[in-house]
């Protein structure tokens, strides 16, 4: 499977995705989601899954890994720039602007892509993409930890790109 995205180039997220774009929501968060592209997806692929992580948060926050997006039921390759908003096919599920470090947004507003945003130096990005043998049983505003319950057992491939973004 090939996972790309044409909002990360050689390397680096472009300003728009993140808190250098011009797109946020009421809480001042971004909300311009990176555009991505699957190919080559396995036989009997029903659905793909993406969670967007910063593993760099992890002593901004105090200890944890920041979740800045999560989608499941996926049934095309291709999503647009900005889709995060606007795509009604597929569900979304909440991100860590939810927690006490993200103002504890509420959870409908935090069932969207939430933009990179580091406080304190140029963030790596994971964007995991799996390729997924069934649809999952999940309303927007899931949590992280049911996303994976759910792909245990029917993950056909799994993709990881990254990209830094600027402080």
């Amino acid at each position: 499977m090939i996972v790309t995205s044409t909002g990360i180039v050689n390397g680096i997220i472009e300003d728009k995705y993140g808190k250098h774009g011009s797109q946020f929501n009421e809480n001042g968060m971004p909300t311009y989601s990176l555009p991505l592209k699957i190919e080559d997806a396995p036989e009997g692929t029903k659905s793909f899954a993406l969670v967007l992580e910063d593993k760099d948060a992890f002593p901004v926050t105090g200890g944890f890994s920041w979740i800045h997006w999560t989608a499941a039921n996926i049934t095309r390759n291709e999503l647009l720039e900005n889709e995060s908003q606007t795509a009604t096919d597929f569900v979304q599920g909440a991100n860590s602007c939810m927690s006490i470090q993200g103002g504890r947004q509420s959870r409908a507003l935090s069932s969207f892509y939430g933009g990179m945003a580091p406080p304190n130096a140029p963030h790596i990005y994971e964007m995991h993409v799996y390729a997924l043998n069934t649809l999952l049983e999940l309303d927007n505003g899931f949590y992280y930890n049911e996303l994976y319950r759910q792909m245990e057992g029917h993950i056909l491939d799994q993709v990881t790109i990254k990209g830094a973004y600027r402080d």
